[in-house]
């Protein structure tokens, strides 16, 4: 084969609990995470020698910083058989929204690159490689219903999430994750997910206890730096989100709507200039089922 195509899923957080700093500086997590529909799409062909990356969006690097470049570069050092790839990123996911979509693009890279050069490398194989782009990576090779430990990099799975309909709306501006949990200390967290009742949601399938278990606590840290994000978090809510919250950092809000037809009438409603606005739903197995493509 000389090219497949693989969906990069963005992915989303049922609760997202910060536990506190570790020593290597990173902080400890117990997150339940969600993938969803909306995707990049990432191409690789083989080429005969070096590693080059086209976007879509102009702003956004094409070289070795780019961490579904660093995906390759990380594979082809210990696989001298991936003699060169040009990967083609068709970018959905908003940029710097809390979505993982940096992290779903190298996690699509590796598996593209499993597939393409039959390198036989399995998911936990993948998962190591994973851990070493970044947290969400991991997750992203396989973004099922998961509980995320350690500094999000350890993913146990967990019994699928009911269908969800999710409305997201990003403001015009992005939030840096590293300065949401720096200012975590300058902030009075109230409310934490509980993640005891979360799980036994999950376990019979009850989507009312799911939402009330549901919260993320970087939401203290990120009002708090950007208050109109409250305020519009409220607006969801009056819309009627049956639950609204924030996506991981942050300042993509997520509104959770009963079906389709409602997360479309929200969606129409949500009429502010620069706002990216996604009616989208949780994945299912079948829709990694479908997500590579190969090109013979």
């Amino acid at each position: 084969m000389q090219q497949v195509s693989v969906k990069g899923y963005a992915k989303i957080n049922l609760t997202l609990d910060v536990l506190g700093k570790r020593d290597d500086g990173y902080h400890e997590v117990a997150m339940i995470m969600q993938g969803i529909e909306l995707h990049d799409l990432i191409t690789l062909e083989k080429r005969q020698t070096g590693i080059t990356l086209e976007i879509n969006v102009p702003e956004l690097s094409s070289g070795p910083d780019n961490l579904a470049y660093r995906a390759a570069t990380l594979l082809q050092k210990d696989f001298p058989d991936i003699a060169g790839v040009h990967i083609k990123l068709t970018k959905e996911i908003p940029v710097a929204a809390g979505l993982a979509g940096g992290s779903t693009d190298a996690a699509a890279v590796l598996l593209g690159l499993n597939r393409l050069y039959d390198m036989g490398l399995s998911l936990d194989d993948l998962r190591t490689y994973g851990a070493r782009l970044g947290s969400d990576v991991p997750f992203c090779l396989h973004p099922l219903t998961g509980l995320a430990t350690g500094r999000g990099e350890m993913i146990r799975e967990l019994p699928p999430c009911p269908p969800l309909w999710l409305v997201l709306v990003k403001p015009p501006f992005g939030v840096s994750t590293k300065e949401v949990y720096g200012h975590l200390k300058e902030v009075i967290i109230k409310e934490r997910p509980s993640l005891k009742r979360a799980l036994a949601a999950l376990e019979t399938g009850d989507l009312g206890l799911l939402y009330q278990s549901m919260a993320n606590v970087l939401e203290y840290a990120t009002f708090d730096l950007y208050p109109e994000l409250r305020d519009w978090l409220e607006e969801l809510r009056d819309l009627g989100a049956k639950k609204a919250m924030m996506s991981g950092s942050g300042p993509t809000l997520i509104a959770f709507m009963e079906n389709e037809s409602e997360a479309k009438e929200l969606a129409s409603c949500w009429i502010k200039p620069g706002w990216q606005v996604v009616v989208t739903r949780s994945l299912g197995p079948r829709d990694l089922d479908r997500r590579i493509v190969v090109d013979e």
